[in-house]
């Protein structure tokens, strides 16, 4: 049996543990043996994470990250992976130089620009604040709150992209199929943030009430954010044969996720 070797940077992060789950509850099933490794920054991993993926390699690296991911300039919508690129915060940028690299470096690569990212918390949960599960704590005091009406994203599920990552890395391993893939990764839906609380609203039974539209001008983030980021997935479903989560339904999933785990 022949042996191949992933390793996820990252592997503590919020993606990262769902993408060692899933390649941990798959390695019996493969045609060829599985070597898994993750990288990790801060802290040593969890116990809870180590016990959860037993045969995967942890390895201390020192890799410098920002927050947000803003491949686009964001002034129109539905962007296309040939639109050009022109980020508008370092983060972006320092990701379009590395989209440059490999694909100038490497004859076989799959890039996936990927848009915000919500489902179930992980084994050994992120310190930093998930979406869902953020407008869901905010609307269950009964408070009003600002949320913002003139920032677009599609927002992806968690699992989708996992699936999806998943698909084309085995894909090139069991095939041995060369690949020069450049893919949207986000959901089918554009919604602002006005729209993801009104999901989170409409799924709880929330008062509408609560959700108060604002414009992103009114806040100082400290970093210039891009109005309309939202993506053309047309690829995507035509390269994987595939159809997204709703938003809607990916909110229920998670909400329903996070009841079953606190029972």
């Amino acid at each position: 049996m022949s042996s191949k070797k992933i390793l996820i940077v990252g592997g503590t992060g919020y993606l990262g543990q769902h993408l060692l789950q899933e390649f941990t509850a798959t390695q019996n099933t493969l045609p060829y043996a599985l070597s898994l490794a993750f990288t990790y920054h801060t802290n040593p991993p969890p116990e809870r994470l180590l016990k959860a993926i037993p045969h995967a390699l942890p390895f201390h690296v020192d890799l410098r990250t920002g927050n947000g991911f803003d491949v686009y300039e964001g002034t129109k919508s539905f962007y296309k992976e040939d639109d050009e690129t022109l980020p508008v915060n370092v983060y972006g940028r320092s990701k379009v130089a590395a989209e440059q690299f490999i694909s100038a470096n490497y004859s076989n690569f799959a890039i996936l620009r990927s848009s915000i990212i919500y489902g179930p918390q992980t084994v050994s949960p992120v310190p930093k604040s998930l979406p869902v599960q953020w407008m869901d704590s905010v609307l269950a005091k009964g408070e009003a709150m600002d949320f913002f009406h003139d920032e677009f994203r599609c927002p992806v599920y968690v699992k989708d992209l996992v699936t999806i990552i998943w698909t084309l890395t085995n894909k090139w391993i069991s095939e041995k199929e060369s690949m020069q893939l450049l893919l949207n990764v986000g959901g089918p839906d554009r919604v602002s943030r006005v729209q993801m609380a009104e999901a989170v609203a409409h799924t709880r039974g929330y008062n509408l009430s609560l959700i108060k539209s604002v414009s992103s001008s009114t806040v100082n983030r400290g970093v210039k954010s891009p109005a309309d980021i939202s993506m053309d997935i047309t690829r995507l479903i035509q390269t994987l044969n595939m159809s997204p989560t709703s938003f809607r339904d990916g909110v229920k999933l998670t909400l329903e996720a996070e009841f079953a785990s606190a029972s």
